[in-house]
């Protein structure tokens, strides 16, 4: 592979390694500088692979390059701190110049990343696009395209978000025994929301929401790596994680247009992640602790069986139903009452549909018109064409047309 193809693909693997690693040694105060060490590293490595080719060990070559410039700054730091004071104040200290990056410093360097960026004082959407730059080495432009926005929204966001790291002068560190659940409950949040950004996006960018996806599922695995929060939730989550991620492929067809669920090839699902879904599921089984990733893994387990029978949808229900208990959202209701439906017929689910009056979403319209199709069709067409108003995706409105149309 030529240097010109293998930089990007560096880029992806090793940026967030360096670049945690870094960020961990400056600190917060210093987050820019050590973002800068690692891109003009990558920079470095673009002019001289071009000149004189691929190094023996790419990834090597890296790491050295990094090392060494973040020790001659530092040194030139030292050196010139009475006077210059660029980077320090009289109250800050020059770190030492050791720059650990074995594997063993990235792990942990990540880890305890993980946790700084995921702090409560820090918006969600914030979260997702620390995490996403700094453990995943997302560009700008990427981020911007997951999230629907533009470079310079991002840029903002993420500037407030350091500073606020700043501000509240947060440890890069892993959490002590005492605050770790506490701690792990939003780290895991962060991970779910992150995966759904890819998993649920509106973006027609394919690629980066698989990529999206898989980011999530490394850092859970991250979690799962460290005997600390190795816990039932954490497999839970990666065990929906599985479950979802197995039938990314048959959500789409070739035009890229969306596949319903019942209209999905299952030939196109993977089975391997699937069954890694199951062995994680059997995990998160062990001790007390029902958490609403454990119920959410439970859902998408049966999905993964797609026979239509009443034992299925009941199980969904039942499942749905201890959901909505333990945290009530609107999208959960209506799932839950499309489960019902399909458990207890659509009658009893019109009832139940009707009392929700989640009058602002037009899925809400798209589920009445889905349970009225075949018991009134006017009714139907009425609720589907509120929906196809309220609709703002392509694909949304794509999908709710072909429902008015089939209704004749």
């Amino acid at each position: 592979m030529e240097g010109n193809e293998l930089i990007p693909n560096l880029f992806r693997t090793e940026y967030r390694k360096i670049a945690a690693v870094l960020c961990k040694h400056f600190g917060f105060v210093h987050m820019e500088i050590a973002e800068d060490i690692v891109s003009d590293t990558f920079l470095t490595a673009t002019e001289t692979w071009g000149l004189k080719g691929l190094p023996e060990n790419p990834v090597a070559w890296l790491y050295t390059v990094a090392k060494n410039k973040a020790k001659n700054l530092l040194k030139h730091e030292a050196v010139h701190q009475k006077t210059a004071k660029l980077l320090i104040t009289p109250e800050q200290e020059i770190p030492d110049t050791d720059i650990d990056l074995s594997d063993e410093n990235i792990r942990d360097s990540q880890l305890q990343m993980m946790f700084a960026v995921c702090h409560p004082s820090i918006p969600a959407e914030s979260q997702i696009g620390l995490a996403l730059r700094i453990l995943c080495g997302f560009g700008i432009e990427e981020i911007a395209d997951a999230f629907l926005t533009n470079k310079e929204t991002i840029n903002k966001r993420l500037f407030r978000a350091k500073e606020k790291l700043r501000e509240e002068n947060i440890a890069i560190a892993f959490p002590g025994k005492a605050e770790i659940n506490k701690r792990l409950e939003m780290v895991l949040r962060t991970l779910y929301l992150l995966f759904n950004e890819g998993y649920y996006s509106a973006s027609q960018n394919t690629v980066l929401r698989k990529d999206l996806c898989m980011e999530a599922m490394r850092l859970t695995i991250l979690l799962l790596e460290n005997p600390s929060t190795n816990l039932p939730p954490v497999n839970a989550l990666l065990s929906l994680m599985c479950f979802q991620s197995s039938r990314f492929e048959a959500r789409t067809d070739a035009s890229g247009e969306t596949v319903l669920y019942n209209d999905q090839d299952t030939s196109l699902w993977d089975h391997q992640l699937i069954m890694q879904g199951e062995y994680y599921l059997n995990m998160a089984s062990q001790g007390n602790e029902l958490s609403k990733y454990h119920l959410e893994a439970g859902i998408a387990y049966w999905h993964t069986i797609k026979e239509d029978t009443t034992e299925k949808w009941e199980q969904i229900l039942q499942l749905y139903n201890h959901l909505l208990q333990l945290e009530y959202s609107p999208m959960a209701a209506l799932n839950r009452t499309f489960a019902l439906s399909k458990a207890n017929g659509k009658a009893e689910a019109i009832v139940e549909a009707e009392k929700l009056q989640l009058d602002n979403h037009h899925l809400y319209y798209s589920l009445l018109g889905e349970l009225y199709t075949g018991v009134d069709n006017n009714k139907a067409r009425q609720h589907f064409e509120k929906a196809l108003q309220m609709a703002k995706s392509t694909a949304d409105q794509k999908i709710i047309t072909q429902k008015i149309q089939a209704l004749g």
